[in-house]
């Protein structure tokens, strides 16, 4: 761990590594093209924080127009209450007498919040917890082909909205789903033959929430959804540029490594071990893109190192000591890795931002 940060007004190549960088003009640029595309079609967008947990990020989001935020720890909504957001919902099934407590406090001081279950176990435990004085915002949590948490069909849905409706201590808010890439015609259809069983038994469902970013510029094929929830746009990675969500240019996080042993002709080895990049493929056969290197390929991490095949490209790949960048697989795990992120604009460090909810436990 660093000792020291590096100041406003630092080149990028005398930062320690490993170290994610984030590109302020990418970082701007994405949140206003998200956003003004949320604009056009009139629904609303609420970044998931995961991606970032950083209150200035986010800060930066709401001020484009984000509706809110979304969290998925109770841990992460304190840090964000704490900085003054009074729109959070936490996306997951809040279980247990210690975290119930925490949710009530929080919800004391958090002017909109709310929750998902997709259980009468998860509703109930929540029903007890809280009061008829103050309420808390319960959606139900659908499953249209994401195959994670959620009800298994529009009917099941209905059902566990009319528990919750009966109950004093909650209120209704709505649906929830977090669909698999590509499912647009499947939450359609969910989410249409759930609201027309609702109005059947006299229930509004006012909020209609899908999600996913592979899907983000997607999100008007399901004129039903009110809001779209999303993380990784806001950086982006290389996963998103497989989905064609973005382009290259639009990625504002890399990993500054270094190299640190190049022990035969065709392995060179960097300082970024699964503690750094994580060891997520999504689909990818290798764990990172080194940017400007296109043959060189990492293939293995251990905690500290990344061992990178550059048989195709090992005239030029930098000696040891020189630095390269690389473009994650999966931007959301990095951020959790670290607890400062470093901003830069054009390769000179702006400002460096700690990651608040980073490794908060629930």
């Amino acid at each position: 761990m660093q000792s020291s940060w590096p100041e406003a007004g630092t080149p990028l190549d005398q930062v320690s590594t490993p170290m994610p960088v984030i590109d302020e003009d990418r970082l701007e640029a994405n949140i206003r093209r998200a956003q003004a595309y949320f604009d056009q079609h009139g629904k609303g967008l609420r970044p998931h924080i995961k991606t970032h947990k950083i209150v200035a990020v986010a800060e930066a989001q709401r001020a484009a127009g984000a509706a809110g935020i979304n969290c998925q720890k109770v841990s992460e909504a304190e840090v964000f209450a704490d900085a003054g957001f009074e729109d959070i919902l936490i996306t997951y099934n809040i279980l247990g007498a210690a975290k119930l407590k925490r949710l009530r406090a929080l919800h004391e001081r958090v002017p909109k919040l709310s929750v998902v279950a997709d259980s009468t176990v998860t509703v109930d435990g929540l029903a007890d917890a809280f009061d008829a004085a103050r309420p808390l915002t319960v959606l139900v949590e659908c499953d249209t082909g994401g195959k994670r948490c959620g009800v298994q069909t529009p009917e099941a849905a209905a059902a566990l909205a009319v528990r919750i409706a009966a109950a004093p201590s909650l209120r209704f808010g709505g649906v929830l789903t977090y669909p698999a890439a590509g499912g647009a015609q499947a939450v359609e259809a969910f989410l249409s033959s759930t609201m027309t069983l609702l109005a059947g038994k006299g229930i509004d469902c006012p909020i209609r929430s899908s999600g996913g970013s592979p899907d983000l510029f997607k999100a008007h094929l399901v004129p039903s959804a009110t809001e779209h929830r999303a993380g990784t746009y806001v950086y982006n990675d290389r996963s998103m540029v497989r989905a064609g969500e973005c382009t290259r240019a639009d990625l504002a996080m890399h990993i500054l490594a270094t190299v640190v042993s190049r022990p035969a002709e065709d392995r060179a080895v960097l300082d970024a071990g699964s503690k750094t990049l994580t060891s997520d493929l999504l689909g990818f056969n290798d764990y990172g893109e080194i940017d400007g290197f296109e043959g060189a390929r990492i293939v293995s991490l251990s905690e500290e190192h990344a061992v990178v095949d550059i048989g195709a490209c090992r005239e030029g790949f930098p000696p040891i000591g020189g630095q390269v960048r690389i473009v994650p697989n999966h931007t959301c795990v990095v951020s959790n890795l670290f607890d400062r992120m470093v901003f830069h604009r054009n390769g000179v460090v702006t400002r460096v931002e700690d990651v608040a909810a980073r490794g908060t436990v629930w």
